[in-house]
């Protein structure tokens, strides 16, 4: 059989394949540092030259920051791209690395053995489990099973300012009949998981003024209104006791999970309590009719950033203070609509500024929620086709944070995404001593040889 041929394949030339990413590794191309462009060039010029060596046409393409790369190969049908970055986030604090960031190696881990580097979860190792796919399947078969796109940017840790105009400029190139994204992860070790929700982000940033200038809190305290007592009463009027965000239309375009979806969760056993005793909390402080999973993946969010008023230097100065501020960010699900909502909570709040106080706004994006079309038939292949290889059945999942390529794929290029990844939560990406499991990267490579055969 085709496939049993290519699994093994794989299983026999992964140390060459761990060696290909160490090479890769050892590029620092940290894109949000002027510093390292060549680096970043370098690593495109890496890139550029790995497809090669697999049949594919691929060049490096400009753009005014980092360059693209972008390969084809193969024919036939589906179409598929594969998207993935070869930026790194910086290494800072360097001193809380036990090597050299770029200097990676496979070591002994608690659970086994452990790709260490930067960029070796997030998101070169990542990357290369699709490449070492198709390498696979070109070894064993001379060629790939359908039409390939690939499609790697250098600017997703530093915002990826290149990458709207890029797609809009070569949108008849990079349409394709679905488009496959590897920069996401397992649901604890050993549940592949295909992300089907993405929450949007809405950020605000609000000044509340009264008085013209800080004032003796001994002559003007009682009659003079103090800022941060106003912004203090605007905040906790967010919620209501029970949780819920108080924004007038807030929940407008907000969905319910189906049944399938609920159970499929359910089955997951998330560990809210260990999730929470991690990091010293033990009550959900969420919505109170909803699961501590339902909160993080499928329900939208109101939450206070930062705030700032008044004089917080050490000792204690009795002012009392022109200004006040604070950052309130919004996670957003279904349909929600992100300039509805900036409407409607900045009425809110000046609806409640008293006499003698104005407010001033500092928007800080705007972007929807992602909801993928899990009707599409490749999705339950790829299901199926990882359910075959990990020791769990993998499940549809969704992800509290924030993934915009898959956004545009859809805006730009009329694409439908999955999100598949091999990640780990204890992978430290962009912290120090960040890993990618072996076991990860190998049952990576499978993973997608396994979904090229089920998509074909």
């Amino acid at each position: 059989m085709t496939l049993d041929a290519v699994l093994s394949r794989i299983d026999a030339d992964l140390p060459a394949a761990t060696d290909r990413l160490l090479d890769l590794l050892r590029i620092p191309s940290i894109s949000t540092d002027p510093a390292y462009k060549a680096d970043c060039d370098r690593a495109a010029d890496w890139l550029v030259a790995d497809l090669q060596s697999l049949g594919a046409t691929a060049e490096k393409r400009p753009t005014p920051g980092h360059p693209m790369v972008v390969g084809h190969i193969g024919e036939g049908a589906p179409h598929l791209l594969f998207y993935g970055h070869y930026d790194v986030q910086p290494v800072d604090p360097l001193e809380l690395w036990d090597r050299d960031p770029f200097d990676p190696e496979i070591q002994e881990g608690p659970k086994g053995k452990v790709i260490r580097g930067r960029g070796s979860s997030d998101d070169k190792g990542q990357l290369m489990t699709f490449v070492e796919a198709c390498r696979a399947w070109i070894a064993e078969n001379g060629a790939l099973p359908c039409r390939i796109t690939f499609f790697f940017e250098g600017e997703e840790e530093s915002g990826s300012p290149s990458l709207i105009p890029f797609m809009k400029e070569n949108a008849d190139e990079l349409k394709t009949d679905i488009a496959l994204i590897c920069d996401t992860g397992l649901f604890g070790d050993s549940t592949p998981a295909i992300v089907t929700m993405l929450r949007g982000l809405l950020g605000e940033e609000l000044t509340i003024t009264a008085a013209s200038k800080d004032l003796h809190s001994g002559m003007y305290g009682g009659p003079a209104m103090n800022p941060i007592r106003v912004l203090s009463r605007i905040i906790t009027g967010l919620h209501d006791e029970t949780g819920r965000i108080t924004v007038p239309g807030f929940y407008d375009g907000v969905p319910e999970l189906s049944d399938e979806m609920r159970a499929q969760w359910q089955g997951l056993n998330f560990d809210h309590a260990g999730f929470l005793g991690e990091v010293g909390l033990s009550v959900p402080a969420g919505e109170q009719d909803r699961t501590p999973l339902e909160m993080i993946w499928s329900r939208p969010t109101c939450e206070v950033n930062g705030i700032k008023g008044g004089y917080t230097g050490e000792g204690f100065k009795t002012v009392l203070p022109s200004k006040a501020s604070a950052k309130i960010s919004f996670r957003l699900v279904g349909q929600q609509d992100p300039h509805e909502i900036r409407k409607n909570f900045r009425a809110y709040v000046e609806s409640q500024l008293p006499a003698d106080c104005k407010v001033a706004w500092h928007g800080h994006g705007a972007s929807p929620a992602g909801q993928m079309q899990i009707d599409h038939p490749a999705f339950e292949a790829a299901r199926q086709a990882l359910s075959d290889e990990w020791p769990n059945p993998a499940a549809y999942v969704g992800c509290g944070g924030s993934i915009p390529i898959a956004g545009y794929f859809k805006t730009i290029l009329d694409t439908d995404a999955m999100l598949i990844g091999f990640g780990k939560d204890d992978d430290q990406i962009h912290s120090p001593n960040e890993k990618y499991d072996l076991s990860s990267f190998h049952r990576g490579i499978r993973s997608w040889a396994r979904i090229l055969d089920a998509l074909t």
